[in-house]
């Protein structure tokens, strides 16, 4: 006798199959990665449609366009990455991790990464940061809290549990440096 796991339902012929099993995007929060493709391929579907509707464009603006944004784009690359040289101030900056989170909190902010996801938190967008040690293992937490009442944890695992209190004194001087200035 056979026996089948799961559901013995069906969709229907011609319904499209829809649910968190079948797209991730389905569940409200979680989108897709980027690419940039698309942004090439709309410009292309662009150009063929200006050329398809009788307006045609040369093909030398066309490509003194594009260099045009490239150079903008690296240009811009490069101013970031001098004011970030700029801009980092000689002030604290603390960062903990074990094999799966990190937590990094400097002039910046506080930027949150578990596995592959991040999220950052300018100084002006923290309403608080609570620290959490456990009684008992070596889980250390760390709160980020909206001003909206949201709240994003994270948890780091010690090689040992005198870290905790090292880790407790660099973030203390690090929101004492940066959080309480643009708190004002």
């Amino acid at each position: 006798m056979e026996q089948r796991i799961g559901s013995s339902s069906q969709p229907l012929k011609g319904e499209p199959v829809t649910g968190a099993g079948f797209d991730p995007a389905f569940i409200p929060g979680l989108t897709p990665p980027v690419s940039e493709e698309p942004e090439e391929v709309e410009a292309e579907d662009a150009v063929a449609e200006d050329e398809a509707d009788g307006e045609h464009v040369e093909s030398g603006d066309a490509e003194t366009e594009e260099p045009a944004a490239e150079d903008e784009a690296s240009a811009y690359d490069g101013e970031d990455s001098a004011d970030d040289e700029e801009e980092a101030p000689e002030g604290p900056v603390f960062e903990a991790s074990d094999r799966r989170a990190k937590v990094v909190a400097d002039h910046k902010g506080v930027r949150l990464t578990l596995d592959d996801q991040e999220c950052e938190f300018r100084w002006d967008e923290i309403g608080a940061v609570e620290t959490e040690s456990p009684r008992f293992g070596k889980r250390f937490t760390i709160t980020v809290h909206t001003p909206d009442r949201r709240w994003y944890p994270i948890e780091i695992e010690a090689t040992a549990r005198s870290l905790f209190t090292e880790w407790e004194e660099q973030l203390d001087a690090v929101l004492d440096a940066y959080f309480d200035e643009n708190a004002g």
